[in-house]
């Protein structure tokens, strides 16, 4: 069979199997002549976005190497397309592929908004921040359209509620004015997903997200704005872009960041397989380079799902990555000041009887 390429502007054309599916189909060849007009490569592929009418909107986990404890994502599904994104075996969940479909095909929480007000309401809810798209991007290009993710916030505004964001889309400017809001009542801090300073493999990782101008941008408007704004450098993959680390971070501080962390590239369930793929497609020189390297990494394995190891690996490589990191921080003067707490005194509940003390 001739080999499946992504359709322009996607990360993989491969479906891998649902892996809750006992039933499972495979391409293979008949030695028939191809007909000249069956595309087996399309030039683009529409995204297919679903309703989902959500009963609740926070998810919480108890993972101790995680900064947060309860988060709400606004979608399903990823139209940025990061390869890498350990999000994409989730997409099984819904009977869809962790390959193409976890880019194109999509799902649109609706009424989330109201549903956030509905558990905000609850006498026994207990105020804590929320992180905001932490599975998938809330400010992915369909938010354009939809507008859940703004939705959310005016909630979040309303009732005085902290956050925190974490994203790689030039979008999140559109609501630079319910976060400089919040903002300016210690109510929100922002991260920004720094890959790559190299226009070519930003495409080829992340081919919908924006560029790291624009998420240089993004950094720069938000600081002038008053919003605690950091950087996450991630994924850093090894002889891909972790000779970038040093400048990623000065160009994080030039723009204004007073935060910045790192993360290693991690590869669980179906992403090991589509990311190999992608490697031999863009990298073939170095691909097998790249792979035992990662192994090195994960104690001979190609994951380690163990807290505390998951985010950095192990061995004289991430100690390297962890060291470089920390010196580099220290000479522009990152870190150097903890993130301003989030308040969680300001939280009012519109539908709990207090709107006659405002």
């Amino acid at each position: 069979m001739p080999p499946i390429l992504p359709p322009k502007t996607r990360a993989t054309g491969t479906q891998p199997a649902n892996r809750f599916h006992a039933l499972r189909l495979e391409s293979a060849s008949d030695d028939w002549p191809l007909d000249p007009d069956d595309d087996l490569n399309p030039d683009s592929l529409a995204t297919q976005v679903d309703d989902e009418k959500v009963r609740t909107i926070i998810s919480t986990n108890q993972s101790p190497d995680i900064p947060f404890d309860q988060s709400i994502n606004p979608y399903r599904g990823c139209e940025h397309g990061c390869i890498y994104c350990f999000a994409r075996p989730t997409h099984a969940y819904w009977d869809f592929s962790p390959g193409l479909d976890f880019e194109t095909r999509l799902i649109a929480k609706v009424g989330a908004a109201d549903r956030l007000r509905e558990a905000l309401d609850k006498p026994r809810y207990h105020c804590k921040p929320i992180a905001l798209g932490m599975n998938t991007d809330a400010y992915q290009p369909l938010e354009k359209q939809r507008r859940i993710t703004r939705e959310l916030l005016e909630v979040l505004r309303d009732y005085r509620h902290p956050l925190s964001l974490i994203t790689k889309g030039g979008l999140i400017l559109r609501d630079l004015d319910l976060l400089a809001e919040l903002a300016a009542d210690g109510l929100c801090h922002v991260n920004v997903s720094l890959t790559t300073l190299d226009n070519d493999l930003k495409r080829r990782l992340e081919p919908r997200a924006a560029s790291p101008a624009t998420r240089l941008k993004v950094i720069r408007e938000l600081t002038a704005a008053g919003v605690p704004t950091g950087v996450l450098v991630a994924p850093v993959i090894p002889f891909i872009n972790d000779a970038e680390l040093e400048a990623l971070v000065d160009a994080a501080a030039d723009a204004g960041a007073i935060q910045a962390r790192w993360i290693l590239l991690r590869l669980p369930l179906e992403i090991a397989g589509l990311f190999e793929d992608w490697l031999q497609r863009h990298f073939p020189d170095r691909a097998e380079h790249v792979m035992a390297r990662i192994r090195d990494l994960r104690g001979g394995k190609v994951y380690d799902s163990q807290f505390g190891r998951r985010m950095r690996g192990q061995g004289v490589y991430a100690d390297l990555i962890s060291q470089r990191f920390k010196r580099a921080c220290r000479q522009r003067g990152l870190n150097e000041k903890s993130w301003p707490p989030l308040r969680t005194d300001l939280f009012r509940r519109w539908g709990g009887g207090q709107l006659d003390l405002l």
